[in-house]
């Protein structure tokens, strides 16, 4: 069988498409687990791609300049895993240095899906080193990578110099048939068009198969003139295995300089399978032994040879990607290296930047804010803290999903201008209306090394829950901004008034969610959110505006940092606890105040976020929330789910148990209980228990 048609090299190459393909085999077989497919049907493109182009250094593989791989179609992951075995990319630890060990090692792959190994079924960023983002939900990996190109041109408009590129890498992403049925491929892909990112091209696997059978179940569309409409360059490979085609159309990507490239590659799925090739049973059904034995019979194949890597393989690799990389590594830093000449601040904040480092004093820049009983919207005092932070945290950019005036995430100090096409220099990003892949824009921006916040409507957060979960489970630092946080943003009804949306993300391990009750906490939360680099944050804001609060009479802002704190009362042992969060907390400071007239001793506990104050020792836990006190009583204008660990079994919530109403604020506070008198009335009936 011809693995590798009309290509002008050598027996090698023919030699390391078979490893590649018999790995996987061999692999998916002993896990009697994963997805053989497509690196079956792909295994020559992506050879030809890793041998003949891709810029990257094997030994130091976090390298900046490098180009960027990602298998969007990450149920085919051994592909992925085979080609960091064969290029023997270095492992590295958490300071990006090598361990001495290989990142993908034989014993790796023979350990594929099973428990703490280095290859589990789906790609995960940061367990593997290699691995350029977590892909396997389908679409989440194209969005990425226009997110990495997006990066790659803003670090080059503001780093590069004539004649010396710092920031010239390409994003490749391959991607399925799945992940262009998506509808945030749609988002990414005509987002990146009109962007004009000529750095970025997408591998499309075009095998016509999915789980159920044949694509044209549910997908006729023609995939090349849907691209052609969003403004990107298309190439059609007939043949996935004739390389020297794959090897001339990623040659055209190279040479088109004004946008994105789709190469659409006819393949396979399970190519060289006698009994599963074409079909949908090659996607992810076991071979079994017998039809193992016959594909390695048709690549001309030692049958019962298990794991097989012949030397002649790693050694190819490390001709081509291992020394092309290298030398294009040291390159890379003889031009950083004149840069720390020419322009040394500019090289200092670059190097800062990418050790993750902002420049030191940032935090003096955060404003404080005045009392103020008529009050400030919280959406209104983070854009005046975002915009005080920017000028000095030059990595830190964004935008909004069409929604900037509302969410308040416009930068607006002088030079901080729009990203744009053939203008890449801005720090304003303008999503449109795609909330899904801002989300995996934001991923990918993180994954470059940035710092990006992106803001919508807390209501429509459902929209981009797929990239947020991803980012927790990656630990990137992206900020989500969700503004309008509850049924206080009036009278735009129920459609737009989140009700479980903060139960929801709660719910996500590693996500920091924050709710500020004022503008001081706002700005505490900045702080909080932007010291750390290990995991993303949503700070939840209000429209309506909400008293800033007399820090001098009551506890300071900086409670926050721990999630939950005594904002009033802490002097004394309690009749009752109120908690709250957000704009909830005004009601409960006011009824505070007719509960202390009345005789009964009330603390306030300001709870902005139930995650931090869980990372605290109990023995602080319990000196807020003292476990004599059995009256506790939760506000919060969301969904009570969640609020139980906190007020106990004798304990109360007011919370929203239905969808809201479209009515101005002060009538939906009235019918729906969250007024100062429901508080206090609440209240009195726990404590007359």
């Amino acid at each position: 069988m011809d693995l590798c048609r009309r290509h002008p090299a050598d027996e090698i190459d023919q030699l390391s498409i078979a490893t590649i393909r018999t790995l996987t085999v061999d692999a998916v077989e002993r896990a009697k687990s994963g997805h053989a497919g497509l690196p079956l049907g792909m295994a020559a493109a992506a050879y030809t791609l890793w041998s003949r182009f891709l810029t990257y250094d094997p030994a130091q593989p976090l390298w900046p300049g490098r180009d960027r791989f990602v298998l969007s179609a990450g149920h085919g992951s051994m592909l992925l895993y085979a080609l960091l075995h064969l290029a023997n990319v270095a492992e590295v630890d958490r300071t990006g240095e090598p361990t001495g060990s290989p990142a993908v090692s034989l014993d790796g792959i023979r350990a594929f899906r099973q428990l703490d190994s280095v290859c589990p079924g789906h790609p995960e960023y940061g367990m593997t080193t290699g691995v350029e983002a977590t892909t396997g939900p389908l679409g989440q990996g194209v969005g990425d990578s226009v997110g990495m190109a997006i990066a790659a041109k803003w670090l080059g408009a503001r780093y590069d110099r004539a004649g010396s590129a710092l920031f010239g890498q390409r994003v490749y992403a391959l991607c399925s048939d799945g992940d262009l049925m998506e509808g945030i491929s749609g988002e990414a892909a005509s987002l990146a068009g009109h962007l004009g990112l000529c750095n970025l091209c997408w591998i499309y696997d075009d095998n016509s198969v999915t789980i159920d059978g044949p694509t044209r179940l549910a997908f006729s569309e023609d995939v090349r003139r849907r691209f052609e409409g969003y403004g990107w360059a298309t190439h059609r490979v007939e043949d996935a295995n004739d390389c020297a085609a794959f090897a001339e159309a990623i040659e055209r990507f190279l040479g088109t300089p004004d946008r994105p490239t789709l190469i659409a590659v006819r393949s396979t799925i399970g190519f060289g399978a006698p009994d599963l090739q074409g079909t949908s049973k090659a996607h992810s059904d076991p071979f079994g032994a017998e039809e193992v034995r016959r594909t390695k019979r048709a690549y001309g194949w030692p049958e019962d040879a298990q794991f097989r890597v012949p030397p002649a393989v790693p050694q190819r690799f490390a001709e081509t990607v291992g020394r092309r990389g290298a030398e294009a590594r040291m390159a890379w830093e003889e031009r950083l290296g004149r840069l720390k000449l020419e322009a040394p601040d500019l090289a200092a904040e670059l190097t800062r930047g990418l050790a993750g480092q902002s420049k030191p004093g940032w935090e003096d820049k955060i404003p404080a804010f005045e009392p103020d009983p008529s009050g400030m919207a919280t959406r209104e005092a983070s854009g005046r803290v975002l915009n005080a932070l920017a000028p000095h945290m030059p990595w830190l950019l964004g935008g909004s999903a069409d929604l900037a005036g509302s969410n308040k995430t416009e930068l607006k100090f002088d030079g901080a201008g729009d990203f744009e096409a053939g203008a890449f220099g801005g720090r304003n990003l303008h999503f449109g209306i795609r909330e899904h892949t801002m989300g995996a824009i934001a991923n990918g921006l993180a994954l470059s090394g940035l710092r990006p916040f992106v803001g919508t409507f807390l209501v429509f957060s459902d929209y981009m829950r797929p990239p947020i979960r991803l980012a927790a489970m990656g630990g990137l630092p992206v900020v989500f901004v969700f503004s309008h946080d509850s049924i206080g943003l009036g009278q735009d009804g129920p459609t737009h008034q989140p009700v479980e949306q903060l139960a929801g993300l709660r719910a996500v391990p590693g996500l920091m969610v924050i709710r500020p009750c004022d503008a001081n906490e706002t700005a505490e939360a900045w702080r909080v959110i932007l010291g750390q680099s290990e995991r993303p944050a949503c700070l939840v804001l209000s429209r309506q505006a909400l008293p800033v609060l007399d820090r001098g009479k009551f506890a300071p802002a900086s409670g926050l940092a721990r999630g939950g704190y005594v904002l009033a009362g802490g002097e004394e042992t309690p009749d009752v606890i109120l908690i709250a969060s957000g704009g909830e907390v005004a009601a409960c400071l006011e009824a505070r105040e007719t509960l202390a007239s009345e005789g009964l001793r009330c603390r306030v506990v300001s709870m902005p976020s139930f995650d931090l104050f869980e990372a605290q020792d109990e023995a602080y836990r319990r000196s807020v929330l003292p476990p004599a006190v059995k009256a506790r009583l939760a506000v919060e204008a969301a969904s009570p789910l969640g609020w139980d660990r906190y007020v106990g079994p004798e304990g109360a919530v007011i919370a929203m148990r239905r969808f809201g109403a479209s009515a101005p604020y002060a009538d939906l506070q009235s019918k729906f209980g969250f007024t100062a008198a429901d508080v206090a009335e609440a209240a009195r009936r726990l404590t007359c228990r």
